[in-house]
């Protein structure tokens, strides 16, 4: 991984939509909008219905709707659980 990129994982019970390495990733949580960066600030979040939107180091995007869920982010990771 690069200095400015963190390991994300997005994944519900049987599916995961998304492990590697992300510059940031937008998510919608529940009392609003919020980017992660590498190394952020820990913290625990409820996520509503909505897109989140991925920045990969290649400059590229991906995007994942999703219903709802929470986001757990510590060190240089962050956790998606749907």
């Amino acid at each position: 991984m690069h200095s400015n990129t963190f390991r994300l994982v997005i994944a519900s019970v049987s599916n995961t939509q998304f492990d590697g390495a992300a510059v940031s990733a937008t998510m919608p949580g529940s009392a609003g909008e919020f980017t992660l960066l590498v190394n952020h600030e820990p913290f625990v979040s409820t996520l509503k219905a909505g897109k989140i939107t991925i920045k990969e180091s290649d400059g590229s995007h991906k995007e994942f709707p999703i219903t709802g869920g929470v986001v757990e982010c510590s060190g240089s990771r962050a956790v998606v659980l749907l």
